[in-house]
């Protein structure tokens, strides 16, 4: 296993080691042990399953009094994945990183709580799979503007994604502040 820490706190790329031959190919996707060895918690309390078709952007998603670390891969598709630390105390609040993860390289993404996550879809469709150290609490959910200027996010390909209406109402990084 290949680990790339990332300049923000926390946030480990992950490239688990891929056992592949003519039937295809064997990855361990969690083992408690090698995973917590890096600082990823030993409990997650929920999975989650997204398909998206491309062009699809969702987030950036984050909980205010609940906020989730979590887990995440791509089991089909390739997708463009953004994590901004809003952790206020942090070196690096208001920072983002980006990620590309993809069915080829079975890479993974390790978010630690206290980050707002999106991404966007690259291939025609892409099946994404992430664990979560909190359960989801909908009235406890944030979002910021996926295109807000403060951030300055370089999204690859698209000027108009394909948004949620609660995505395309997002309030601005500065807005969100306020209730952090």
């Amino acid at each position: 296993m290949n680990v790339i820490a990332s300049d923000l706190s926390g946030v480990l790329e992950i490239r688990p080691k891929v056992f592949s031959d003519e039937r295809g190919f064997f990855v361990e996707t969690w083992q408690s042990e090698r995973y917590c060895s890096l600082g990823l918690p030993e409990r997650f309390v929920q999975d989650n399953h997204s398909f998206s078709v491309k062009g699809t952007l969702r987030g950036l998603h984050f909980q205010k009094k609940f906020p989730q670390g979590k887990l995440i891969y791509a089991v089909t598709g390739e997708v463009f994945d953004v994590v901004v630390d809003i952790r206020r105390d942090s070196p690096t609040f208001g920072s983002w990183r980006s990620f590309c993860l993809s069915e080829k390289q079975c890479n993974q993404l390790w978010i630690p709580p206290g980050f707002a996550h999106g991404f966007l879809t690259l291939s025609p469709s892409a099946h994404i799979i992430y664990k979560c150290t909190d359960f989801y609490h909908p009235e406890d959910e944030g979002s910021i503007c996926w295109n807000d200027p403060t951030l300055s996010i370089s999204w690859p390909l698209y000027d108009s994604p394909l948004l949620s209406k609660k995505d395309a109402a997002a309030p601005s990084f500065s807005e969100v502040l306020k209730s952090l």
